[in-house]
């Protein structure tokens, strides 16, 4: 199995980590089906293309661009050619190596069966510019064997839009490792709320009005060098970190009381990874209601978390105050968060899910029509 990764300094340093290291989450399961007796390779066994591949690269995205369309890391796939094609089967993890696999397989130089994953293609697919480029996207999805979502929403979506002829689409949800991330009692709470994530959607502007508002609360936020950037001032009840290690992070939900993650509108971001890891941690935890996790993560507004509308600072800061000041409430939504990961989002049943798919390749699929989630 051939697993492509987005070329990113996460990744590589993931990638560097022993098996059994907590960055290795980051991979995608790429330890765990491996553990089963298959040989596995990924894109990022060298260090750095050579100067023909990146020229390549540049042509390419340059011509998608002016042509109205979306390019993507073909500098990171391109040298590993060779190595997929002996292989069984492509594994695409993100959109931005996606899209030129996608490609390559439509020119035939990718041989084997792509299982591509998105995570945010509508929004890409919805700003293609001219007649010629949706068909040329919706061809090069169509050749593609399998399309996995994390978003139920995303999945149907992709049906609608590829119509008669989409390959399987499958909703697959995402997991969280239950065992390293589980209560950590002895930890006594040093931050009354914090918040956690890098995506674009992040809405931590609308966490620092609910911080303006309410100065006898503490916050913290891990972000991005980007996201904090864009944050300017803080108040003085707001620290800010950015882009620490998973361990360090697991750290901070520990010692927070509250996990607020106000997500702006979209398809796909619903800040799952950090949700299932503050849920299995038992944090009661205030989560923006998108369309990413408002199907299929077993979300119940005053359950197992608090759900509130995209951009409302008014429901975020209501659901963030009352528990706060709701020791056994929160405390209950947070076991009840944890009893959900654990019966449905745990990691091994994320990974059996790939494998099932992944390993489905060897045969043909059920047929070309829209698969079901």
């Amino acid at each position: 199995m051939f697993f492509a990764y987005r070329d990113s300094g996460e990744r590589r340093s993931a990638l560097a980590q022993a098996p059994g290291a907590l960055e290795r989450y980051r991979l995608f399961g790429l330890d765990e089906l491996a553990t089963r007796g298959v040989g596995v390779r990924h894109n990022l066994e060298r260090n750095r293309a050579p100067l023909s591949t990146r020229l390549v690269d540049w042509g390419l995205n340059r011509a998608l661009y002016r042509a109205g369309g979306y390019g993507g890391d073909f500098v990171s796939v391109l040298p590993s050619l060779r190595t997929m094609n002996a292989g069984d089967v492509v594994f695409s993890t993100v959109d931005t190596v996606g899209i030129p696999l996608m490609f390559l397989k439509r020119a035939g130089l990718v041989r084997r069966p792509l299982v591509y994953t998105a995570i945010g293609l509508p929004e890409r697919l919805v700003q293609l510019r001219g007649r010629l480029m949706p068909r040329l996207y919706a061809n090069g999805l169509r050749a593609c064997h399998t399309i996995i979502t994390y978003a139920e929403s995303e999945a149907e979506w992709l049906r609608s839009w590829l119509g008669p002829g989409a390959p399987p689409i499958r909703f697959v949800p995402f997991g969280v490792d239950v065992k390293s991330f589980q209560p950590m009692s002895e930890v006594s709470p040093g931050t009354d709320v914090i918040s956690v994530g890098a995506d674009p959607r992040r809405d931590f502007d609308l966490l620092k009005g609910v911080a303006v508002r309410r100065p006898e609360l503490s916050f913290r936020i891990v972000a991005s060098a980007d996201h904090a950037r864009s944050l300017g001032s803080l108040p003085a009840n707001v620290a800010l970190e950015t882009d620490i290690p998973l361990e360090e992070v697991r750290d901070r939900i520990a010692a927070a009381r509250i996990v607020a993650l106000p997500v702006r509108d979209n398809s796909y971001s619903g800040a799952t990874t950090v949700l299932l890891q503050a849920m299995a941690m038992a944090k009661p935890v205030v989560v923006s209601r998108t369309d990413a996790v408002a199907k299929g993560y077993g979300l119940e507004n005053g359950i197992n978390c608090r759900l509130v509308e995209p951009a409302d600072g008014d429901a975020l800061e209501r659901a963030v105050v009352e528990l706060v000041a709701d020791a056994g409430a929160a405390s209950k939504l947070g076991t009840r968060a944890r009893e959900t990961v654990e019966r449905s989002f745990s990691w091994e049943r994320y990974t059996n899910a790939l494998w099932e798919i992944l390993s489905g390749t060897r045969r043909p699929p059920s047929g070309r029509s829209a698969g079901s989630p």
